[in-house]
């Protein structure tokens, strides 16, 4: 009996040799199969994606808007100009001395959004203040970057909607509004321009 289930097995390996199925190396032609079957699913899965996922990306506009640079040359102690970043309002300011002095006094833990004047400018030039011009209430416009425009009880920005006062440098002091207007990145590109995104 055992002679004959030897027999079987090298009978077996010998039709296997004649029909291709196992190589020199012990590889089966199945094995090729599937790895040249995975390999065509792979490829054809990328070729899917690939264009699923770039047309995600931003689009060269979208790009170009991601950053906003501001000419503050002209910009004089005390003055604002108004810019748009992104769509949304930009108000850049430079800061009088008195107006410094005035922020760094603040106990910040009094505030709302305790936010000290070092933590909302830049070390390069602390009179430049850069902030959105948009409430953190309700996302309204708030007065006080133009000249003439009510600037409520702190001397800062009021929104007119709702009563939101902030204070000269965008501190949230009365009023429902949660939060100081908002910091945007931005880096000095030269002594008069500053880049904003």
């Amino acid at each position: 009996m055992a002679s004959t289930g030897a027999s079987d097995t090298a009978t077996t390996a010998q039709a296997d040799r004649a029909h291709g199925d196992d190589t020199q190396d012990g590889v089966r032609r199945r094995d090729w199969i599937h790895i040249a079957a995975l390999s065509t699913a792979g490829v054809g899965a990328a070729s899917v994606l690939f264009p699923l996922v770039s047309q995600m990306a931003p689009s060269a506009d979208v790009l170009a808007a991601s950053t906003t640079d501001v000419d503050i040359s002209a910009l004089q102690p005390g003055q604002s100009v108004k810019a748009e970043f992104r769509k949304q309002p930009l108000f850049v300011t430079r800061l009088t001395d008195a107006t410094m002095a005035e922020a760094s006094e603040i106990d910040v833990s009094s505030l709302r959004d305790p936010q000290s004047f070092e933590d909302r400018t830049q070390e390069t030039d602390r009179s430049v203040l850069v902030q959105l011009g948009v409430c953190t209430h309700l996302g309204c416009v708030p007065l006080g970057a133009a000249e003439g425009e009510n600037k409520g009880e702190f001397n800062g920005y009021f929104c007119p909607c709702h009563g939101s006062h902030y204070d000269a440098i965008g501190r949230i002091r009365k009023g429902p509004a949660p939060t100081n207007l908002a910091v945007p990145d931005f880096e000095f590109v030269s002594e008069s321009v500053i880049r904003v995104g």
